[in-house]
């Protein structure tokens, strides 16, 4: 193959701003959600009759307990609040909380509608690191079948567009963005949250200042369930109970939220080493989805109570600061609640018809975060022990001729034409990577899906590759194409600067476990990056081209799925 060959740029496919649904993975319902216990699997609809019956069992213990003297005695002593939790009412819950507090909601509705999306891309948890079938603990997608080639694509399913975002299937790419800048938006709001917390007297109300604070909370858990509640104080104390799930939320669940999601970086996880061993990916992502559980389990009690509890002055109190009756709380209260059901149902066809915008839009906020991860040299690697008994295939096999033709002459003829914007422009046959310096390591593969898989790897490391070509000093990009074609048709491509490709563990990969890399796994040359999400690791290389900008190579975003399905350029995290 001619390295000046143009037919490489013209088999670059264009992409429309908007999505097409035509384009996309047509519609694969799940099943419903599923958790395992031992060798069983029980769906979460068992759940709410569970909940139930145990409610009405809780109620009727608890009625029965009221009739003890020791336990009237206990409720005497322990009546629901700490005394050193309360505020003087000239205190009041004062504007920046409200703000704060509705702000907090708006975020939280973006964050999990795009999270719950996200996970449909891999509709299955783990507690182990290698994410072989089977061996998950919860799913909403059905066993993997064993008669056929089933790819990570394959096993994504369809969320409803009321309640993923943006509700299509493998769209993973548009909701990582409302995820992403959201949980900034999210975060940002925390840390002021925090600073004004312990600037003012706020903290004292979720922050348990003496031990009978346990006591106390299940002296109102016993009085919420023999359904006499305790007295309603919220405008100068939480009682116990509140003042304990919201010290949860707020210093427990929230930072771990945060540190969970960040461990599924793989340019992070494969840097820190010692942390990413024992919180892998998808322990981390398991944890991750146990706190959106908190998050809802915490909202749902807590919204419920407040309209048991005295729904006027709860309102009042929560939207206007008032402590007494007033229309002004429930005037704030549907004004706000308005706009949260707008967002909710303007956001899925917003993205649909601006799908480009919310790309670039993502970028530009989240772009300096996505460099500073990729000037991170990833450093873990694993032993033999290690490596995964399953590796998940993805990407659309390479088909034609002139590819089969390689595989059934096992790629004796194969040359990688690297050229453009270097000094020496090269082919090389499998003959002559192979006898160029070899190096073996052993990494962990993230996959923007979910799933990850440790392998070792075999191959000729770029930092070598770029000695021999000699990039110019105007060759700031090199784009990798595929043998293989995109989900849309037309070259698979994607752009990795000279940056990143001079990391130790970033090598061009012909060997895998040992063995020859199979077809499946990428045969002949796959790219392996540490640093990387898989799609930017681009397998069955053809050809490698060096440029100064790529604006010019299909829709201009550095890549086929950035082009096609609104992944981002760099993708670190």
């Amino acid at each position: 193959m001619n390295p000046d060959d143009k037919s490489l740029h013209s088999g670059l496919t264009s992409a429309d701003d908007r999505v097409k649904l035509s384009h996309w993975l047509p519609p694969r319902h799940g099943i419903v959600p599923e958790i395992r216990i031992g060798n069983n699997w029980y769906s979460i609809f068992w759940l709410l009759p569970l909940g139930a019956l145990v409610l009405i069992i809780g109620i009727l213990l608890c009625l029965e307990l009221r009739r003890i003297p020791v336990v009237q005695d206990f409720i005497a002593r322990y009546p629901g609040s700490s005394s050193s939790a309360e505020l003087s009412p000239s205190v009041g819950f004062p504007w920046w909380l409200r703000w704060q507090h509705y702000f907090n909601l708006f975020f939280l509705m973006f964050i999990i509608r795009s999270g719950i999306q996200i996970l449909a891309d891999h509709p299955r948890l783990y507690w182990n690191v290698h994410c072989t079938p089977g061996t998950e603990w919860f799913r909403f997608q059905k066993e993997v079948p064993k008669d056929r080639i089933w790819t990570a694509k394959d096993d994504s399913v369809t969320i409803p567009g009321w309640l993923g975002l943006p509700g299509i299937r493998h769209s993973i790419g548009l909701s990582r963005w409302w995820h992403f800048s959201f949980a900034l938006f999210w975060l940002g709001n925390g840390i002021i949250f925090y600073l004004l917390l312990f600037l003012t007297p706020q903290w004292k109300r979720i922050v348990p200042l003496s031990w009978d604070v346990f006591p106390n909370a299940l002296s109102v858990i016993l009085q919420y369930l023999s359904l006499q509640f305790p007295s309603n104080e919220g405008w100068t104390r939480y009682n116990s109970a509140q003042q304990l799930a919201y010290f949860l939320t707020v210093f427990l669940a929230a930072p771990l939220a945060v540190v969970t999601g960040l461990l599924q970086a793989p340019a992070l996880a494969n840097r820190l080493t010692r942390l990413s061993r024992i919180i892998n990916r998808q322990v981390a992502r398991s944890i991750h989805f146990l706190v959106l559980c908190w998050f809802l389990i915490f909202t749902v009690i807590h919204v419920s109570l407040v309209f048991l509890t005295g729904a006027s002055a709860n309102i009042n109190r929560m939207f206007a600061g008032i402590n007494g009756e007033s229309i002004e709380g429930w005037i704030v209260f549907l004004g706000a609640m308005l706009i949260l059901i707008l967002a909710w149902l303007g956001a899925s066809p917003f993205t649909i018809k601006y799908a480009r915008l919310v790309q670039k839009a993502g970028r530009k906020l989240l772009g300096k975060f996505f460099d500073y991860g990729e000037s991170l040299s990833p450093q873990v690697v694993y032993t033999e022990k290690d490596i995964s008994p399953f590796f998940w295939p993805n990407g659309k096999l390479p088909q034609g001729i002139e590819f089969e033709r390689l595989i059934a002459e096992k790629f004796v003829s194969y040359r990688l034409s690297i050229s453009g914007l270097v000094d020496h422009p090269c082919e090389f046959s499998m003959e002559e990577l192979r006898a160029m310096p070899k190096q073996e390591q052993i990494t962990n593969l993230y996959c923007i899906q979910g799933w990850s898989g440790i392998a070792k790897w075999g191959g000729v490391p770029m930092r070598y590759v770029l000695k021999v070509v000699h990039p110019r000093s105007d060759g700031r990009y090199a784009v990798f194409y595929s043998f293989g074609e995109g989900g849309e048709g037309g070259i698979y491509y994607d752009v990795h600067t000279l940056e990143n490709m001079q990391h130790h563990l970033t090598i061009l990969a012909y060997e895998m476990n040992g063995s020859p890399l199979s077809v499946l796994h990428g045969a002949p040359l796959r790219l392996i990056c540490p640093n990387e999400l898989g799609f930017k690791q681009v397998k069955w290389i053809r050809a490698i081209e060096f440029v100064s900008d790529f604006k010019h190579l299909g829709a201009g975003q550095g890549g086929y799925n950035e082009d096609h399905e609104f992944f981002g350029y760099r993708a670190p995290i």
